[in-house]
């Protein structure tokens, strides 16, 4: 079944579900453009059910790993953002504005080995502005992983000193940890392995918390860089999950 098309079909602002919907409708859009995986539809989901959770809403701790998270890229030699299906339907155009703000370089990483798919994201990111976009090679791969996403260009993450991963395998960021790299990502279940292991973790929705962590990083692009190291040094990334689980347990989401 061919999901609506939004501008046929747009949802109304005066829904209550409204936000919620028009992610929906980004998600499926992309499988139609051959960017997301059907198994995305599921793996959204599942996120979604978390944000219902955190009342739908930015919490202190995310603002806080959003700094963290500024002061980590932007102190970093070669930072590089990882962008997989999901996260492109979803948010090409802020992971392309994070790239031109942080200095860091795109490159495509999916679970499920799809040329066709890889350059579909690519050709999304180059249509959001991107002015280059690099491409996994069988010539570097990560070690301490065993599936595709072990492919990596040579002057993207296999050389990069810091990685933003949003929506993240946990065996692919426990590599990228492994082979001397922090990692930045977005994870809704703050109980996940990725949320666990990474070194900054924004217990948040991808679509709210990046065109903050954008402005943040436009704001910060100026600062000290032995400052922003030092900042990302003192990150408490398993207090700031506490406080997430904390949140997702108690209820009180006012």
């Amino acid at each position: 079944m061919t999901p609506p098309d939004p501008a046929s079909d747009p949802v109304p602002t005066s829904h209550p579900r409204y936000l919620s919907l028009i992610t929906r409708e980004k998600i499926t859009a992309g499988v139609t453009r051959g960017v997301t995986s059907l198994h995305g539809l599921i793996a959204h989901g599942r996120g979604e059910a978390f944000d219902y959770l955190l009342g739908e809403q930015t919490h202190p701790f995310a603002s806080s790993a959003i700094a963290a998270a500024a002061a980590t890229l932007l102190s970093a030699s070669r930072p590089v953002i990882s962008v997989n299906g999901n996260a492109c339907a979803l948010a090409a155009q802020d992971l392309v504005n994070l790239a031109a703000a942080t200095g860091a370089a795109l490159e495509v990483n999916i679970f499920h080995s799809s040329p066709e798919r890889e350059l579909a994201i690519r050709s999304m990111l180059l249509d959001h502005g991107a002015p280059e976009v690099l491409m996994p090679s069988r010539s570097h791969a990560l070690e301490h992983i065993d599936h595709n996403r072990r492919w990596v260009h040579p002057d993207g993450i296999f050389s990069a000193d810091a990685v933003f991963v949003p929506l993240e395998d946990g065996d692919r960021c426990g590599a990228l940890i492994r082979n001397g790299k922090k990692v930045v990502t977005v994870d809704l279940n703050p109980l996940s392995r990725t949320a666990r292991t990474a070194s900054v973790t924004i217990v948040d929705n991808l679509v709210r918390c990046l065109p903050a962590l954008v402005s943040l990083t436009r704001q910060l692009a100026s600062s000290d860089r032995t400052s922003l190291a030092a900042s990302a040094a003192s990150w408490d990334n398993p207090a700031a999950l506490a406080a997430a689980e904390a949140a997702l347990r108690s209820g009180n989401l006012s």
